[in-house]
């Protein structure tokens, strides 16, 4: 077999996780994967596929699963044993800033000839701070990494000059180089989203474990849609908003892929797999017009998997009537963030209770077989009172909603934790927008993402609220919220007791932590959290609510095993040429 062109690595948030005591906390309740968040981005799959077309050998490993699943797997001697031409290393969330940089000096440490490429917004942000760590040789800026990747990959293979590879920041003689950001699709019609690429390159290096996106994919796979790069809104607390991508990525506005496309996307992944889809962003920025038209040639493809979508604000009931026509199982998710409307519009989302509530009646009127509304904390204007508020909605919402619909209405609440994000108009104007900031450059997340609890990691406070009351008021809201559910009948009377065992667990230790902490710094103080944290496991456990909750339903057989098969064989003899 040819030398791998390029390995792409996604690290664990922390790369010692099996080790360093730390009590992550609730930062990974509302998405699938674990706290360690081994879920690689969506991007290292349109890299892997968009490169293959082009001739180039890509294998994908997820080493932060690997790691996850079994303690006794060797990092370093897993390293040791590979030799591609290049390593490619995700530094797409700012959660993996230690993980990334701490995989790299491995890669590092075996292979110093082989250069190290980083991607991703955080490594687009941070790139000047990133190129200078020596484990770093190449930054890919911006949010369509697939082409300049290619350029650069073949500047290594012909060790030409890398003047003219966009988006590229690199050092010459000592000296950081920073190329023009100049590939910038204006559309996603050219960037390929093929699940059989992942299939066929699990089988082709007989490695199925390196390849899944998250811990436990197998029993519950569901995958995501893209229909867009970019954002039409300016939210004030989302790294991934309007300004956000305009300073980090050069994009002025989004960039689409055709509805045809996206439609054809979902119907091969629902010939695979019989599990939920999820189309990550909202269809509606495009347009009503766009939407329809997706909608009407998703109809085509009689999906029966579930399906759900992305809602930046409340649709109009046309919208919904033409989501319900199409798939038969839709859900739907908004995030209104708080039930205080001033709150709401401060961070950008200017709608008021009364529409989302009609969005509500509508959506569980015409079938979606389940609702999921996500609130905050952490906001502007937002006070330890103001929370308790929100939860009061949460129970009114169910009021209203839960007796009918059979507990379709499924209310979140979590800490914008554990970073707010960089890029955002929050982290770039703090003051003007009552917040501070306790880490700002790349170094200070990377140590602050060691501290023993969640508390110390968290990179802002309001001026509404401490770190002290956000993390309280996370826990009380938590408490009060999973009380609720236990009435409405969204949790059983077991699940409700594990989770406040879990709350009140986890506020004995913040106070434990605390206690040790008040004597400063001294050398049995790492000895002393050692102690308190081994007697319980903060690992792969959710917070704030069951983490099954937010499961839409699979089939009892959940992959389509024959077409599987055929997938994962085919195109293997050519990528073997």
């Amino acid at each position: 077999m040819s030398r791998t062109d390029l390995i792409l690595l996604h690290p664990p948030s922390v790369y010692d996780f099996r080790e360093k005591s730390v009590m992550y906390g609730p930062v990974s309740d509302v998405v699938p994967s674990t706290q360690i968040f081994e879920m690689y981005p969506i991007g290292f799959m349109t890299i892997r596929e968009y490169l293959q077309r082009q001739g180039y050998s890509v294998r994908i490993i997820n080493v932060a699963l690997r790691m996850l699943r079994n303690r006794r797997f060797s990092v370093e001697k897993l390293i040791k044993s590979l030799n591609p031409l290049s390593f490619g290393i995700d530094l797409h969330w700012l959660v993996h800033a230690q993980g990334s940089l701490e995989l790299a000096r491995i890669v590092k440490k075996y292979h110093p000839e082989i250069p190290v490429i980083f991607g991703g917004f955080t490594s687009s942000y941070y790139h000047k701070e990133l190129i200078l760590y020596p484990q770093v040789d190449y930054v890919i800026r911006g949010d369509s990494a697939e082409e300049p990747l290619r350029q650069l990959l073949a500047s290594v293979k012909e060790k030409s000059s890398l003047e003219d590879v966009s988006n590229l920041t690199w050092q010459k003689d000592g000296q950081v180089r920073i190329n023009e950001l100049s590939h910038l699709p204006v559309d996603l019609n050219g960037i390929p989203f093929d699940y059989r690429s992942i299939m066929r390159s699990s089988a082709r290096h007989l490695d199925l474990l390196g390849h899944l996106p998250f811990r436990g994919w197998l029993n519950y796979p569901i995958v995501a849609a893209l229909n867009c790069r970019g954002c039409v809104h300016n939210c004030l607390i989302c790294g991934g908003s309007a300004s956000a991508y305009k300073s980090i990525c050069g994009r002025s506005s989004p960039a689409y892929r055709s509805p045809h496309l996206v439609a054809e996307d979902i119907g091969l992944i629902a010939g695979y797999l019989n599990a939920p889809i999820i189309i990550v962003g909202d269809i509606l920025q495009a347009g009503f017009d766009y939407a329809r038209d997706l909608l009407n040639k998703i109809k085509e493809w009689k999906i029966k998997n579930h399906l759900a979508f992305e809602l930046f604000s409340p649709p109009s009931k046309e919208f919904l009537e033409t989501v319900a026509a199409a798939i038969p199982n839709f859900n739907i998710q908004i995030s209104p963030e708080s039930h205080d409307e001033k709150i709401r519009k401060k961070l950008g989302r200017d709608y008021d209770n009364a529409s989302l509530e009609r969005t509500l009646k509508d959506a569980l009127e015409l079938g979606c077989k389940r609702v999921d509304i996500f609130f905050m904390i952490g906001l502007p204007g937002q006070t330890p009172q103001s929370v308790k508020e929100t939860i009061g909605y949460c129970g009114n919402l169910m009021e209203k909603y839960c007796r009918d619909s059979n507990g379709r209405i499924h209310p979140y609440i979590s800490p914008l934790a554990p970073f707010l994000d960089p890029g955002s108009r929050a982290f770039e104007s703090p003051e003007k927008f009552g917040y501070r900031i306790f880490h700002r450059t790349l170094a200070e997340h990377r140590q602050a993402q060691l501290s023993p609890s969640w508390k110390y990691t968290l990179n802002y406070e309001t001026e509404w609220m401490s770190r002290d009351e956000l993390v309280s008021s996370t826990y009380e809201a938590a408490f009060e919220l999973n009380r609720l559910k236990l009435r409405y009948g969204i949790l059983s009377q077991r699940e409700a007791e594990k989770i406040e065992e879990r709350i009140e667990r986890e506020k004995e230790m913040i106070e434990a932590i605390d206690n040790i902490f008040s004597f400063g710094d001294n050398p049995r103080l790492e000895q002393g959290i050692k102690k308190i944290m081994s007697q319980y496991n903060f690992k792969d456990h959710s917070t704030m609510c069951k983490k099954n909750e937010m499961k839409w339903p699979v089939k009892l057989f959940r992959f389509n095993v024959f077409r599987v098969i055929q997938g994962m064989l085919s195109g293997i003899s050519k990528e073997l040429i």
